[in-house]
């Protein structure tokens, strides 16, 4: 098939900017935002909704590290469908979630970050030829 190299190519990109996207999305919420300034944003808003903040940080906490490491995974072409199922399952709590405590809630983050997940999930296997799991 002479579009293989294109597939692959375009398949990269994809895990890469999925991986990008993740891993810093998750260092942030862990190192920089850090747990506390999470759960502090959505306080007022847990406490309406009679949601435990000792919950949420765990949730935030858990959630933070499953969306790090799983962006580095697909980053070095890792075990890249643990690294998509758990994303999916955390991005599944995370709709939960927000639905929970906001049913409005602004999906502009959100959905990109789905759609780069499901395409991969989606698309052969095969194609992601550019990752260090082939080497092994």
């Amino acid at each position: 098939m002479s579009d293989a190299p294109s597939l692959s190519i375009a398949l990269l990109a994809i895990r890469l900017l999925a991986g990008i996207l993740f891993f810093f999305q998750g260092y942030d919420k862990l190192f920089r935002l850090k747990t506390e300034g999470v759960v502090r944003v959505f306080a007022d808003v847990l406490a309406q909704k009679n949601i435990s903040i000792a919950f949420a940080r765990i949730c935030v906490f858990l959630s933070s590290w499953v969306e790090m490491a799983a962006g580095l995974l697909l980053v070095l072409g890792l075990f890249r469908d643990v690294a998509l199922y758990m994303l999916t399952v955390d991005m599944i709590c995370v709709a939960l979630a927000f639905s929970v405590l906001k049913p409005m809630w602004e999906m502009g983050y959100f959905f990109p970050r789905f759609l780069l997940v499901m395409a991969m999930l989606l698309l052969p296997r095969e194609w992601d030829s550019f990752c260090l799991q082939n080497l092994f």
